[in-house]
């Protein structure tokens, strides 16, 4: 262990370097050290102030070669650098000293070079020496260690650009195989919705032809994503002649509630073609279904249509109005009050009774067409407006256009259906 002192940068500096040289660190390595150790000491030279440098070699704890410098700090207050932030992080102890050790190359120096070599000797050397000034020599140096910082510089740009080549290479592919899924995913839905839309077609009742009555629907979902919702119809013969019709309109969408709006129309039309009367058939299905279900909660609207008089009964359970819409243009919502299946006390209040005169135009619906604005006031008035615009049109045009029509500037999306019946005389 051999220790000088120093008063100037430069001295610091060309002592440094030349440890550097002896044990032959690398010149990257070599101007970590001298910066390292130049920008520790500034405070203290800057102020006049001399500092000592300590020097060792021994073995780590690893047996390889190590060497430690020890840069000794008249005032603790001279490490105003942090030593972690350094080009060769540091270590300062409490007595103001700041260590660095740096392991030696494979090849170290020969033993006839050891550290005393290089460092001032304090007997030749007093406190301020300075080292014997080789300009030449220093600036070979420096170019070489800034050579080594460029090169160090230049595999690292190198790196980045390679690194940037291969994450655009890798986000390109990515993204390609993100529009794949994508792709993918949208023929996988609307393969779901046209599966599901051809079974609920399925479900749905045939066409009814029946001598004096026109007969037309359209459905619409809420969205194309759930191609199947809670919104129903059946329409039926009766023994009698009596045409029965059933718009429903299960709570939520999707298939949980198609499943909901099927069972409580298989269960009215059991019930009507049981005999039981109209008045009695929205409490009766709520009965029925209750002890299986109590989650079913559904509106209904019911209606007996005789075609040879056009005499109309309907029943309601919390359902919207039917419209009727006369030949001359006048319009009358048939409001029927009364609860459907799964409200407190189901059933319809009373049955309202009417005569459909030809040419005449009933058009039931559920709630989607009038609320689509969140507005059912003002979704009625223009349900009147518009079913008065088409009801001169063949009747199956009449249900979609009057949707069309109702569905702009849609502020809540809901299942839709529309049905229109035009009632003609039986030779008509």
């Amino acid at each position: 262990m051999t220790t000088a002192t120093f008063r100037t940068p430069a001295a610091l500096r060309r002592t440094v370097r030349g440890i550097a040289l002896t044990y032959r660190l690398p010149a990257e390595d070599r101007a970590r050290i001298v910066l390292s150790l130049s920008e520790t000491a500034a405070t203290a030279l800057d102020a006049g102030r001399p500092v000592t440098l300590t020097a060792t070699d021994d073995a780590g704890d690893d047996g390889a070669g190590r060497l430690t410098l020890a840069l000794g700090l008249p005032r603790r207050e001279d490490v105003q650098v942090m030593t972690d932030q350094l080009p060769l992080p540091g270590e300062a102890t409490a007595d103001g000293t700041v260590v660095w050790r740096v392991p030696l190359p494979q090849v170290t120096a020969p033993a006839a070079a050891p550290v005393t070599a290089v460092l001032p000797c304090p007997a030749a050397a007093p406190v301020g020496a300075a080292a014997p000034r080789n300009g030449d020599a220093d600036l070979a140096l420096l170019e070489e260690e800034l050579r080594a910082a460029l090169a160090r510089a230049d595999l690292l740009a190198d790196e980045h650009r390679k690194l940037k080549h291969e994450l655009a290479e890798t986000n390109s592919g990515v993204l390609a195989l993100y529009v794949q899924l994508e792709e993918r995913d949208e023929e996988l839905r609307k393969a779901h919705g046209r599966t599901l839309r051809a079974l609920e077609d399925a479900l749905r009742p045939r066409p009814l032809h029946v001598d004096g009555l026109d007969l037309a629907v359209h459905y619409a979902p809420a969205s194309d994503d759930t191609p199947t919702g809670g919104d129903l119809y059946d329409w039926f013969t009766l023994p009698d002649g009596t045409v029965h019709i059933t718009i429903v309109d299960a709570l939520g969408h999707g298939i949980t509630s198609t499943r909901t709006a099927l069972t409580v129309t298989h269960a009215v039309r059991t019930l009507a073609l049981e005999g039981h009367p109209l008045e009695s058939i929205v409490a009766r299905t709520d009965d029925i279904l209750a002890p299986f279900d109590q989650n079913v909660m559904a509106t209904l609207l019911l209606a007996h249509l005789d075609p040879a008089s056009g005499r109309l009964s309907l029943a309601n359970g919390s359902h919207p109005p039917a419209l009727l819409m006369r030949a001359d243009g006048e319009a009358d919502f048939l409001e029927v009050r009364g609860r459907g299946v799964g409200f407190p006390l189901p059933g319809s209040e009373r049955i309202l009774t009417t005569t459909l005169r030809p040419d005449d135009l009933l058009i039931l619906y559920t709630d989607g067409l009038t609320e689509s604005r969140r507005d059912p006031r003002e979704g009625e008035q223009r349900l009147v407006s518009t079913a008065r615009r088409y009801r001169t049109r063949p009747t199956q045009d009449v249900p979609g256009s009057i949707a069309r029509d109702m569905l702009t500037d849609v502020l809540h999306e809901d299942d839709t259906l529309a049905m229109a019946v035009r009632f003609r005389s039986p030779t008509g």
